[in-house]
């Protein structure tokens, strides 16, 4: 990519797992009862035809990773692990109670946190209380996020046995100092260690985590981790940019000086020399900062049109309906949005009250339905049309005179009904959707809310 396109577009911008984003839900937030009212009409809709995804978060970790901008909870006492899978079920049969028949799992994650801080034992102990009062799709997907430090054998057979076939483990970085400075160490041999045995189970994905923007980061150690990489040649893989938001994050991302992080320029060559080096070993792109082999069913669900996005991030499934459990997880029905707590003891305290923890949501409206569904398709398939009239919206035109520039430098195409990108545009896919985001475009946000599009 040219630098001035860079330098042009690299600007604060969101990643659009939802719409509209976070910042921008309504400041009224949702009642309890519009959630449920959205949830029952949403299940009602969908569990018999498509199944409802499951998302778990386990927030729980031994070490503090710097680099990461996830709600966790950082303790060495693993008592808190039945206390914790107790809540989860209390709110499971929370949401149980509201419907009119057994839900219908198609996807389920784990993710954190650290799963994998979890003991074998209560992992089943949580798995096997879920499906008290819900069923297995025919055809499902269980995924797991794992640390390879502590992920054992055990855990692998074991979630294995409870059926799921699809995990991801953090791995970042191989260059040591970017391992020091992060808090992250682990040596390759625990990730070839946790990635062989996998396969040796019979899992049919194993997804590594690789992130580009670290500090202390060079081109040298981003090929060094590449080719380590290539020797495992895991079936997927998330090629990250790392974001850098410590006015929200705080202390964790404050270990180190902005001077230790790339430059803008050397970030981007990382991305690009990445890119071309999984691209010549047999990986796809698929959306944005993930990449497949053709074997893998995510590559499948591009080719197919199918490929989804969520909070989960790039999902091969489909569902409207999707329930997130634990502290600070966010629920989806496609009609509304609905967050946890974000603590530990304040989301026990109120499931043990009986009550469904969460603290805010959105309310989608009609337009926000329509926008929503055009940045679902430009963040999945890199295209959007608006053809159909159900598609069409008011600020439209305005939209494509916004778009016109990014069409002179050669980021998009437009025709009469809708627009496409080229590959070379992928990396601007983010700045494409922001052209659609009405609620961004009437109220700019006040503070730094965002990590670089770039």
């Amino acid at each position: 990519m040219a630098d001035q396109l860079i330098q042009k577009y690299n600007i604060p911008g969101p990643r659009y797992t939802s719409y509209p984003t976070v910042p921008y839900w309504d400041e009224t937030g949702i009642s309890i009862e519009n959630w449920k009212k959205t949830f029952i009409r949403t299940f009602e809709e969908t569990n018999e035809t498509e199944g409802i995804s499951l998302y778990i978060h386990l927030p729980f970790c031994e070490n503090l990773c710097t680099f990461c901008g996830c709600h966790k909870r950082i303790t060495k006492r693993h008592d808190v692990e039945i206390p914790y899978i107790d809540s989860v079920l209390k709110e499971w049969n929370l949401y149980c109670d509201l419907l009119p028949g057994r839900p219908k799992i198609k996807e389920l994650h784990l993710g954190g946190g650290t799963p994998t801080f979890f003991s074998p034992k209560n992992l089943e102990k949580l798995m096997n209380g879920l499906f008290e009062r819900s069923d297995r799709c025919d055809e499902y997907e269980f995924s797991f996020e794992g640390h390879p430090n502590n992920t054992t054998e055990e855990h692998l057979q074991t979630l294995f046995d409870l059926g799921y076939r699809r995990n991801s483990f953090g791995v970042q970085d191989y260059d040591p100092l970017v391992q020091k400075t992060i808090n992250r160490i682990q040596p390759f041999e625990n990730v070839e260690k946790v990635t062989n045995i996998s396969r040796e189970i019979g899992y049919r994905s194993v997804s590594h985590d690789l992130v580009f923007g670290l500090p202390h980061q060079t081109l040298d150690s981003i090929a060094n981790t590449i080719e380590r990489t290539q020797e495992l040649k895991p079936d997927r893989i998330a090629f990250y940019s790392y974001a850098h938001v410590p006015w929200i994050k705080g202390v964790g991302q404050r270990g180190y000086d902005d001077k230790d992080l790339p430059s803008a320029e050397l970030k981007r060559e990382m991305y690009e020399y990445g890119k071309k080096k999984l691209h010549d070993i047999g990986y796809v792109e698929i959306g944005m900062d993930h990449f497949a082999l053709k074997s893998d069913n995510m590559y499948k669900a591009m080719v197919d049109q199918k490929l989804h996005r969520n909070f989960m991030g790039y999902t091969a499934g489909n569902t409207q309906l999707m329930i997130g459990l634990g502290m600070s997880a966010i629920s989806d029905s496609w009609y509304s949005f609905a967050q946890n707590v974000k603590t530990v003891e304040e989301y026990q305290v109120i499931v043990e009250k009986g009550e469904i923890p969460i603290f805010k949501g959105h309310l989608l409206s009609q337009e926000d339905l329509v926008i929503r569904r055009h940045i679902l398709n430009i963040m999945c398939h890199f295209e959007t049309s608006w053809k159909d009239k159900n598609s069409q919206f008011p600020e439209l035109p305005e939209v494509i005179e916004r778009l016109k520039e990014m069409a002179n430098d050669g980021l998009v195409t437009i025709h009469e009904s809708g627009l496409k990108l080229p590959e070379s545009a992928r990396p601007f896919v983010r700045n494409i959707c922001m052209a659609f985001d009405l609620r961004l475009i009437r109220k700019k946000p006040s503070t730094r809310v965002f990590s670089m599009t770039i």
